[in-house]
């Protein structure tokens, strides 16, 4: 089985590191590069057994291609430090590469708890992310070298397979940390939105976050989850309103605009 290097981003995670590094023992080397920390998160991951590299915040992508970059092997499993890879998905991996054939890269499905129960429903499940790659074949900064400000993903440059168990997120500590999340990435995703020529109008504002809803509570079962799945549906339809609402802020304030 080829050695694999996990690597970890972080910024002032003193409350997750621990539990994260702990889950990722079985890997032959722990490599975190962090932007700064000033909670105690370097001392925290050198005591676990990693190797901890200062870096200034150039971006997601970029910090994290650095990341595969600085590794001393060729396989990486990256996770961010509010992720936990069980001991089921780790001795998945280990049986993967023991022979991945041609597949330069693997999907994994992440699983959030959330208000106290993990989501099996709604757009949360089973997003599958690829974080199991070789970074000779794959990197997080597209070839355009165009960054992506929120929802980087890895682009493979070969076949990617897929693997069954899962990748734990404890995304949330509540609803108001949800809360301002959001607040956060609809303000990236509108910026992104934005930068790629997007547009949006009245009839869009009106559409997309009932549509959203729908798409949630209905097609992706969230009304399986009772109550959580119910709030988790609206929260998801109040990130689409929020997101497309900075948009049309945006498009609104650009020289000669007229709001639509």
């Amino acid at each position: 089985m080829p050695s694999v290097t996990a690597t970890v981003i972080t910024l002032n995670e003193a409350d997750h590191i621990g539990d994260c590094l702990a889950a990722l023992s079985w890997a032959d080397e722990i490599l975190v590069i962090d932007s700064g920390s000033t909670d105690g998160t370097q001392d925290l991951a050198r005591a676990a057994g990693a190797r901890v590299i200062e870096r200034d915040w150039p971006g997601y992508a970029a910090q994290k291609d650095f990341a595969a970059a600085q590794a001393a092997h060729d396989w990486i499993v990256s996770v961010d430090a509010d992720e936990r890879v069980s001991p089921e998905l780790a001795d998945s991996i280990r049986r993967t590469l023991e022979a991945p054939g041609d597949r330069i890269g693997f999907r994994i499905p992440r699983v959030t708890f959330h208000l106290g129960r993990w989501i099996r429903t709604t757009d949360w499940y089973p997003d599958f992310q690829l974080r199991l790659y070789d970074r000779r074949h794959a990197a997080w900064m597209p070839a355009s070298g165009v960054r992506r400000l929120v929802h980087e993903s890895v682009t493979a440059r070969g076949p990617v397979g897929q693997l069954s168990r899962e990748l734990q997120h404890y995304a949330y500590r509540d609803l108001a940390h949800h809360h301002d999340t959001m607040q956060r990435y609809t303000t990236l995703a509108a910026t992104q939105m934005a930068a790629e020529g997007r547009r949006v109008g009245l009839l869009g504002l009106a559409l997309h976050p009932p549509a959203a809803f729908l798409r949630n509570y209905l097609l992706r079962r969230g009304f399986m989850d009772g109550t959580t799945g119910l709030i988790i549906s609206a929260m998801n339809a109040h990130y689409v309103f929020l997101k497309f609402a900075k948009l049309w802020a945006l498009q609104s304030t650009q020289p000669g605009a007229m709001p639509e």
